[in-house]
């Protein structure tokens, strides 16, 4: 197999990153540099830092060159860093030395790097923006529709209480509303431009150092950090730990369908299921499983982005060259997982029939903390929760409902509480909750 799923044709469709895919190639690094490089040389044009004219000509050419990413590939492994190469390439693209002399003026190879990152990532913001908007949507129509259908709410893998579809689809739905309302903030404390020069004092950009790089930031669409952050990965931290958030969400969400659609429970339908290549009746869930295997590929990556964080003195080659291959895997693991999941929450079917019968199926166990409470309310709690435990105690060695001996014991205790329907407490409001939130966003 490929090195990367996310480059393989094999596995293309079952790790499809979208639009996303596009932005973590060499050609799309090469462009943003360029970009970088075009609008930098505007700004110092404006400034009267270089002529006008070789920031014209300049930036003119960064919108038109184009640049092989294997032209330059033999200098990238010997300089490190791809930004002298890919200077030389420009500088003779242009065929005007007398312009092209001014290209990169008082910058650093990572001021280029860096700010093209940025360029990058707030795109790629933006496409899992519009993915969760479309994942929020589907949540919030099933939680409307379903806000009141019972089921059991599970714990460590047991029934724990009754709750609703409709406020599941809400648990999965509310972490996602708060990665979009977290969005313009991160945005503006993390998508830095860079602009600091060889050991981030600026030293070669001149007494209108702070100046540029504001004008800079300005005519990308990017913050002006009002420092160097070549050896503060912050500003790319917080932009994994945003991505973290919504994968382990989406993971939840994965987890939660995958035990839901068991044999032994099938309490839910997906839209979409693979076939197994031996066994007729399997409908494999792969959607799910493609998720929880980029939460495992995310995870991973995450910790090698955490490890590179650290840097030494003003610049460090290692941990900076170990930022590079983890970036794109965090950003291309979560497109891919929002794109699954688009698919599964748009396909799947709740089964009403199975979810009533696992609430009654299990002797009405799942009200024994209803039952303990009623109880406690013409008894000390204590002596309640010890009756209630056993009867349940009895009632499994007995196998006779738990509603049958309690009404034999305590006639007074309501025949409503053993109804899931009145027993769900909070979860039809939460459903209903999230619906409002969603719509608003």
């Amino acid at each position: 197999m490929a090195a990367s799923v996310f480059d393989s044709p094999l596995f293309a469709q079952l790790f499809n990153t979208g639009d996303a895919g596009r932005l973590f190639s060499d050609s799309a690094a090469i462009r943003a540099m360029l970009l970088v490089e075009g609008a930098l040389a505007k700004v110092q044009g404006s400034l009267g830092i270089i002529p006008e004219m070789s920031a014209a000509a300049i930036h003119r050419a960064s919108l038109e060159i184009q640049v092989d990413p294997g032209a330059i590939a033999a200098s990238t492994g010997e300089n490190g860093v791809s930004v002298p190469g890919l200077l030389a390439q420009f500088r003779a693209e242009m065929q005007a030395p007398e312009f092209a002399q001014h290209v990169h003026w008082g910058a650093t190879s990572q001021d280029i790097i860096d700010t093209a990152l940025m360029l990058r990532l707030r795109q790629a913001l933006k496409l899992a923006e519009t993915d969760l908007r479309e994942i929020i949507a589907a949540l919030a129509a099933g939680a409307e529709q379903h806000q009141s259908l019972p089921m059991p709410a599970r714990t460590y893998g047991q029934h724990a209480t009754p709750t609703s579809w409709g406020a599941v689809l809400a648990e999965w739905g509310m972490p996602l509303c708060d990665a979009l309302d977290q969005l313009e903030a991160l945005r503006e404390g993390s998508l830095f431009v860079s602009l600091s020069g060889a050991a981030g004092t600026g030293s070669a950009l001149g007494p209108k150092a702070a100046e540029t790089r504001a004008q800079l930031a300005q005519a990308l669409g990017l913050q002006d950090p009002g420092r160097s952050w070549h050896v503060d990965r912050g500003p790319v931290l917080r932009i994994a730990d945003w991505q973290g958030r919504v994968m382990a969400a989406l993971a939840h969400i994965a987890q939660s369908t995958l035990a839901l659609t068991m044999t032994e429970t099938a309490e839910l339908a997906l839209g979409a299921a693979g076939a197994s290549s031996t066994m007729p009746q399997k409908q494999n869930p792969v959607g799910p499983s493609a998720i929880v295997a980029l939460g495992h590929q995310f995870t991973g990556q995450r910790a090698t982005l955490q490890a590179a964080a650290a840097h030494q003195h003003q610049r460090d080659g290692g941990a900076w060259f170990a930022e590079w291959m983890a970036v794109p895997q965090l950003a291309l693991s979560l497109a891919a997982a929002l794109n699954h999941t688009k698919s599964l929450v748009a396909g799947l079917t709740p089964h009403p029939v199975k979810m009533r019968s696992a609430l009654t199926d299990g002797l009405g166990l799942i009200h024994a903390e209803a039952l303990s409470f009623a109880l406690a309310e013409t008894m000390p709690r204590p002596e309640a929760q010890k009756i209630t435990k056993q009867l349940c105690q009895d009632a499994l060695a007995k196998q006779v409902p738990l509603a049958d001996l309690v009404h034999a014991d305590y006639p007074d205790v309501a025949e409503t509480l053993f109804d899931p329907s009145t027993q769900m407490g909070q979860a039809p409001a939460d459903a209903a909750a999230f619906v409002a939130r969603a719509r608003a966003l």
